[in-house]
């Protein structure tokens, strides 16, 4: 299938590791041109490297701290500088800390919600007008399965990852006129360095092993195995492409079954 991704622009935020990379790596090998951020610039650098090594594309990479919106914004005129334009973003970042509620503190939730709905705000702010100019687009966010089924001891992260659904939702109903599609996407437990420091923080809350924490979520999901970040990434590239035409609004889970509801 020709996902016709050769030589669009896709934005890639928090992209030096995990699932941002496997998406920017992905999109790379089906030829589109890439722009990297993470605030880490070395790690940054290496992925860029990589991925002009396997795929020949040109890849753009510059350090953004994506909770702060002047930079946000200058990383992207720093994008339309280069490329001259930008046709998809994969709003992303890291997660927020596995507590109880009970345990949370106000600090905690400031920084949630910078750092998982207020960096998705900025990015769309300094995205979408251009997608909008040219009537051509995908925005993609990066949430969690938790959107769906709440998760034990992530109040964080259920809450504000919620948001996100909710401005994505909107997003999509007025940007569908111009040809802009913005959807969610919602991995489950998947195979990436965030997970292992998520098993580490549960096992030391619930008095368990990170093993025995990895072992209940593999026994609770239907395929019976984690994700693998290309896994998740493949399904991230096709709502970005042009196969994609007649998607937008949905929260698209990624999960092996792991998710109960009907929607």
């Amino acid at each position: 299938m020709n996902l016709e991704l050769t030589d669009k622009v896709a934005l890639v935020a928090a992209s030096s590791q995990g699932l941002g990379k496997a998406v920017a790596m992905g999109l790379a090998k089906e030829g589109a041109k890439i722009a990297l951020c993470a605030r880490g610039s070395e790690a940054l650098e290496e992925t860029a490297t990589e991925i002009r090594r396997e795929t020949g594309v040109e890849v753009f990479a510059a350090p953004a701290d994506v909770t702060a919106e002047s930079r946000v914004r200058s990383y992207v005129e720093q994008v339309l500088s280069f490329f001259g334009r930008i046709d998809i973003c994969v709003a992303n970042s890291g997660g927020p800390p596995a507590k109880p509620f009970d345990q949370t503190t106000t600090e905690d939730w400031r920084r949630a919600i910078e750092l998982n709905f207020l960096s998705t705000l900025y990015l769309a702010q300094a995205t979408l007008p251009h997608m909008k100019a040219q009537h051509w687009g995908r925005f993609v966010a990066i949430t969690s399965i938790a959107i769906k089924q709440p998760l034990p001891n992530m109040a964080l992260s259920n809450s504000v990852r919620s948001a996100v659904t909710g401005l994505m939702k909107t997003l999509a109903t007025e940007y569908a006129p111009h040809n802009v599609l913005v959807n969610n996407v919602c991995p489950g437990y998947t195979a990436t360095a965030r997970l292992t420091d998520l098993a580490d923080a549960l096992a030391k809350t619930g008095n368990t092993t990170p093993a025995e924490v990895a072992s209940r979520w593999t026994s609770q999901i239907p395929v019976g195995r984690l994700a693998t970040p290309q896994e998740f990434a493949d399904a991230v590239i096709f709502l970005c492409s042009q196969r994609a035409s007649y998607i937008t609004g949905v929260s698209l889970a990624i999960d092996g079954g792991f998710s109960k509801g009907l929607l």
